[in-house]
């Protein structure tokens, strides 16, 4: 009797052992990956237009606060210094580049359009020497179970042969992470956004035609992500989710009013500075919006988000900010 009952327990033991294995490999949580875009310094011309606020300190204060979080992976979506040719323009993100790697922090670029301004081989090279995983016709790294593309928008400063081949790259990559069943999401990002309502830079359509119709045709493709205006937006085409992420510390841009405009999701929520962190919980992406406050001392969480690996985004969350 003693002796079946010994039996009793142990299996008892191996089953409950062997349900919390299957839990855990049903539903892990993943490791936080972070996005910001469009860290580079104001530029004199630029601010015949637009108004300073303290923009180098903004752009300081959001490294500083990423070694604090100690994300598993930084992704730059492009203008990470305000002229990619210049050596003194590099100073400074260099120093910030060097402390997230030596966290054991993995940093990747997309190019903006500020790294081909002016000298372009010259912005380029020293953009890959800063980046040396970056291939100018789309990279592909996979973080636990979510992959994240990045893309080259640059079109001008590529050949027909290379817009031609990133296009192709891109759609089979896609399709690959369909198939792979390791890979439960894919993000996107480019420095050009397909979508903006900014009175000073345009929305692309290059990246419409040439990007857009392979994102939305994937299914694990979830989230598209750009910089490029100077704002948080957030629109939806066909149940996917595009934002607009370039808060990095460049010069704020106005938004256009009126009618005829893209639907912006993100309503009053408008932080002058900020950056997106992004974390797979079970099968639904977490994001949220971290925002520097106004005096500029601390970051707050913004936004929530939550989308779904197969539906339209669930739900959002966390209180309206006119910041």
């Amino acid at each position: 009797m003693l002796y079946k009952s010994i039996i009793s327990i142990i299996a008892c033991l191996f089953t409950m052992s062997v349900q919390a294995q299957e839990i855990d490999t049903i539903s892990p949580i993943s490791k936080e990956i972070v996005f910001a875009s469009d860290t580079q310094a104001p530029m004199w011309v630029e601010t015949l237009v637009l108004k300073r606020n303290n923009n180098r300190a903004a752009t300081k204060s959001i490294f500083n606060d990423l070694l604090t979080r100690n994300p598993t992976a930084v992704y730059l979506l492009g203008d990470v210094v305000a002229l990619g040719s210049s050596n003194r323009q590099w100073r400074p993100m260099d120093g910030y580049l060097k402390r997230l790697r030596s966290k054991g922090i993995k940093v990747n670029a997309a190019l903006g359009n500020h790294e081909v301004m002016g000298q372009s081989g010259r912005g380029q090279k020293k953009f890959q020497e800063r980046f040396p995983e970056h291939n100018k016709m789309g990279s592909l790294n996979i973080t636990d179970s979510v992959a994240v593309i990045l893309l080259n928008s640059n079109f001008n400063s590529l050949s027909t042969s290379e817009d031609a081949d990133q296009i192709g790259w891109y759609k089979q990559t896609l399709e690959k992470l369909d198939a792979d069943s390791s890979v439960r999401f894919v993000i996107t990002g480019c420095h050009h956004s397909p979508y903006t309502n900014s009175r000073i830079v345009s929305s692309s359509i290059s990246v419409r035609e040439k990007f857009v119709p392979f994102y939305l045709k994937s299914k694990k493709s979830r989230l598209f992500l750009s910089g490029h205006s100077h704002n948080f937006e957030h629109f939806r085409q066909q149940g996917k989710d595009f934002f607009v992420i370039g808060g990095g510390g460049g010069l704020h841009q106005p938004l256009k009013s009126g009618q005829g405009l893209f639907r912006d999701l993100s309503g009053n929520y408008k932080p002058l500075f900020h950056y997106l962190s992004v974390q797979r919980q079970a099968n639904k992406l977490q994001l949220i919006s971290i925002r520097l406050t106004a005096d500029f001392k601390s970051f707050q969480e913004g936004r929530k988000f939550e989308i779904s690996s197969g539906s339209d985004m669930l739900a959002t969350t966390s209180p309206t900010s006119t910041e």
